[in-house]
């Protein structure tokens, strides 16, 4: 059994889809020491943060900032929206959009789950085509709001959500946009204003290479008149005590002071790199895994390339093999820890994060450990990942724009 004093020579490589590694530049900048929340010096960073943050989700409307993990905001969006047995359309991708459906429930909304059937939805992305069919039935605007998942971590599936927006507009339905993209911002294309949504989550973890403990709601215009006619219960999610004290920097009730810092340098390190860089580097290395993993033979979880995810890569271990006993291998022997399989497909795949502060060499090296490890547990590989992602990363290097 792990002792819980395990200290290997080395740094720990953390190549889950998130929590992902905090760079020392932000570990530093959230040491600061903490200042008064009703200060003058607060009131400066918290107006900096919030114009800033903006520019990640690429709107010009309100980003609101909790100091609550991505479930804290899953909730926010719901229940500053909707009303008790307000009917909802969400759409199965994977993990997160089937517990996103749960909570639903539990806050006494009526969620109608739409999806390909069984374990196969979990291998493609939103049809929009099925949600625009289903609008078009609603000839009674029943359904109040659309909600669906960006980047299905637990699938490694990035759903077209320009083309969720267009099948809403194509049935001519008034329901809200709500998507979660709690994985993807700041390492996948996302554009709040561009396509039309009406209410983004997301949260600190993933691409903003923060420790976990904020979230978002960025908003519409729309969202914010539907939040004053919502009657579920809340208090500490409410947004209009929000928006009011953002006006001058400021929150209701005490913020998570030191995680603002780390996030204000966060995007600062964005900001000087452009976040369009940012997005290319994601891809390029998600192109390189996925190379890795054909050539050792192996199915990738996403079937569907034109939404593969550029913050993950899911691979599908042969029948027969315990894909949790082959993480475990991997952990143990090379302190590498690897997503696991979650809901339906758990035990049949792990999940390989490409996100955030890494590079090259750091996916290289957590290639060699999945492909050494593999090797160990039996798996019986076609050819060496490691070196079919050194030739894509060879032959692809990375072009800086601007």
């Amino acid at each position: 059994m792990l002792k819980l004093d395990f200290h290997p020579s080395g740094r720990h490589f953390l190549q889950i889809p998130g929590p992902s590694p905090v760079p020392d530049r932000i570990l530093r900048a959230m040491s600061l020491p903490t200042i008064d929340h009703r200060g003058p010096e607060f009131g400066a960073l918290g107006r900096d943060l919030l114009t800033k943050i903006k520019r990640v989700f690429k709107t010009e409307s309100p980003v609101i900032i909790y100091p609550a993990s991505g479930t804290g905001a899953w909730e926010a969006a719901l229940i500053n929206t909707l009303s008790p047995g307000d009917r909802v359309l969400m759409f199965e991708t994977g993990h997160f959009a089937t517990l996103w459906q749960k909570m639903a429930r539990r806050l006494s909304l009526e969620p109608e789950f739409l999806g390909l059937p069984g374990v196969e939805g979990w291998r493609h992305g939103v049809q929009a085509d099925m949600i625009e069919a289903r609008l078009k039935e609603d000839t009674h605007h029943e359904l109040k709001a659309v909600c669906v998942v960006h980047n299905e971590t637990s699938t490694g599936v990035t759903s077209d959500i320009a083309a969720v927006r267009r099948a809403i507009d194509a049935a001519g339905h008034p329901a809200l946009l709500i998507v979660d993209t709690i994985s993807g911002l700041a390492s996948a294309d996302y554009r709040h204003d561009e396509w039309g949504v009406d209410v983004t989550v997301s949260g600190s973890q993933k691409g903003l290479m923060l420790p976990p403990g904020i979230s978002f709601n960025a908003l519409s215009d729309k969202a914010i008149a539907a939040s004053a006619k919502a009657q579920l219960p809340k208090s500490f999610w409410a947004w209009d005590e929000i928006l009011e004290a953002n006006k001058n920097g400021y929150w209701p009730y005490t913020p998570s002071t030191n995680l603002l810092y780390g996030l204000n340098e966060a995007l600062d390190m964005l900001e000087e790199e452009g976040l369009e860089n940012v997005l290319a580097r994601h891809q390029r290395w998600a192109a390189g895994v996925r190379c890795a993993v054909e050539a050792w033979g192996l199915e990738i979880q996403c079937q569907d390339p034109s939404v593969y995810s550029p913050v993950l890569t899911g691979v599908v271990m042969p029948e027969g093999i315990d894909a949790d006993e082959v993480r475990k291998i991997i952990y143990e022997r090379f302190d590498l820890s690897l997503g696991m399989g979650l809901g339906k497909v758990k035990g049949t795949m792990f999940r390989i994060g490409h996100l955030g502060d890494c590079n090259d060499l750091t996916l290289i090296a957590t290639l060699g450990g999945c492909e050494a490890g593999m090797k160990l547990a039996g798996v019986p590989l076609k050819g060496s990942g490691v070196t079919a992602a050194l030739d894509y990363f060879a032959a692809h290097p990375m072009h800086r724009a601007g």
